[in-house]
C-alpha cells in the first residue's frame, strides 16, 4: 500500500533535521560510518510507508470495534496482524514510559489556584457577589429624573 492509494499526497513526509538527529544518534558508536543525503530520503519514504500502513490497519481494526478513536490496542492488533508482533514489547514500554512521563509533568495552574486565595476566601467572595446581584436585582431599574 502506498500514500497513493490513500488520495496521492505527496506531501506526506518526516522532518529531514529530526531523520538526521535520530541517525546521528545510532550511528554514533560507529566511527567513519556516514548516512548519505538519498539513503535518508528513502528512509524517510519507507518510514511514511510504514506509519501509512499501520495506521489503515489500527483505523480498519477500530472501525470493526465500532470505535472512532484508534486506540493503543488497536495499534497492537494491527502490528501483530501486519507481522511486526515482535515489536509490541517495545512499544508497549515506550508508551509506558510516555504516560508516566505525562503524569509527572507539570500541570498548568487553574484560575483559582492562581488566584492565591483559599477556598473559603473564594466562597466568601461569591456569596459577597450574589448578595450584591440580589440586591441590585430586587431594587429593580433605576429611574433617572435628570432631563425631565
Amino acid at each position: 500500500m502506498s500514500d497513493r492509494e490513500f488520495g496521492g499526497n505527496d506531501d506526506l513526509s518526516l522532518p529531514k533535521a529530526t531523520v538526521d538527529k535520530i541517525v546521528k544518534e545510532i550511528l554514533q558508536n560507529e566511527p567513519g560510518m556516514t548516512f548519505g543525503k538519498d539513503t535518508r530520503d528513502l528512509l524517510i519514504e519507507c518510514c511514511v510507508e510504514f506509519l501509512t500502513l499501520v495506521s489503515s490497519e489500527s483505523n480498519e481494526i477500530a472501525e470493526k470495534d465500532a470505535k472512532k478513536t484508534i486506540g493503543y490496542e488497536h495499534v497492537k492488533q494491527a502490528l501483530e496482524d501486519l507481522g511486526f508482533g515482535d515489536m509490541v514489547p517495545h512499544i508497549a514500554q515506550v508508551a509506558s514510559e510516555f504516560k508516566d512521563t505525562q503524569a509527572k509533568r507539570e500541570r498548568k495552574q487553574t484560575k483559582i489556584e492562581q488566584s492565591g486565595m483559599t477556598e473559603e476566601e473564594l466562597v466568601r467572595m461569591q456569596q459577597e457577589l450574589f448578595r450584591s446581584a440580589t440586591e441590585k436585582f430586587n431594587a429593580g431599574p433605576q429611574e433617572s429624573t435628570e432631563g425631565s
